[in-house]
């Protein structure tokens, strides 16, 4: 509790901060925020999802027993305004996933019109864990309504990369004002805007910066690996 007090005081900012059990004794529970920034723990087996099989906040379906990753998810989802927006880290496993229903909430998550953005992000990101991760953004009002818009930003980096004078070969590095460039599709980012007509068909791959539609790959005969299923926009 004192390093979230310290990290709120030095950016000015103000909070009520309790400590509980996310899951089990939520200290918040009648909260709805316009604006949710999460960092969680990423793949937690022993999250006491067996005694949460009825939660409320499964609408989109119960989280596996082994993998709290979509707890956390729904968790913030149950959490947010009605104009609220979400933004938050996963391992890249998240994207792709299909065992114990996670690519059914997956699906259904998409199909609620909740997700907005998906960023793969660069490796070697993070001090504490070397699992490649993805940014996540919802919104409960989305604008681009029946569109995703995905970023594929594995090879950008704010450092010149691991090669480069000074560089900490441990660790990438990106920071704030990298991210404009990455949204608009420079800085080494590939964006695409897909329209999920037939999200019900697709699947993500392991990267963020494709969707492809297992349907059209089995009708061509071609790989359904790393092609493009429908027409999209991209800018």
């Amino acid at each position: 509790m004192a390093l979230a007090r310290m990290n709120l005081a030095i950016r000015g900012i103000g909070g009520q901060i309790a400590h509980g059990d996310t899951f089990r004794n939520d200290r918040h529970p009648d909260l709805k925020a316009d604006f949710i920034l999460a960092n969680h723990p990423f793949n937690v087996s022993d999250w006491g999802g067996e005694r949460l099989a009825g939660d409320k906040r499964w609408r989109y379906g119960v989280p596996p027993k082994g993998n709290a990753n979509f707890a956390w998810v729904q968790h913030m989802v149950h959490h947010l305004a009605p104009m609220g927006v979400a933004g938050f880290v996963l391992a890249n496993g998240s994207m792709s996933s299909s065992q114990s229903g996670e690519g059914q909430i997956r699906k259904n998550l998409i199909e609620a019109e909740l997700v907005d953005c998906m960023v793969a992000l660069p490796g070697q990101l993070f001090y504490s864990t070397q699992i490649p991760a993805c940014l996540w953004f919802l919104a409960r009002r989305r604008t681009r309504r029946g569109e995703i818009l995905f970023i594929d930003a594995r090879k950008a980096r704010a450092d010149g990369g691991p090669d480069a004078p000074g560089a900490d070969r441990r660790r990438n590095r990106a920071d704030c004002g990298h991210l404009p460039r990455l949204a608009d599709g420079r800085g080494g980012a590939t964006t695409t805007l897909i329209s999920p007509a037939s999200a019900r068909v697709r699947h993500w791959t392991r990267w963020a910066g494709t969707v492809t539609s297992r349907r059209r790959a089995a009708t061509s005969g071609s790989s359904p690996s790393g092609t493009m299923a429908s027409p999209s926009k991209r800018r």
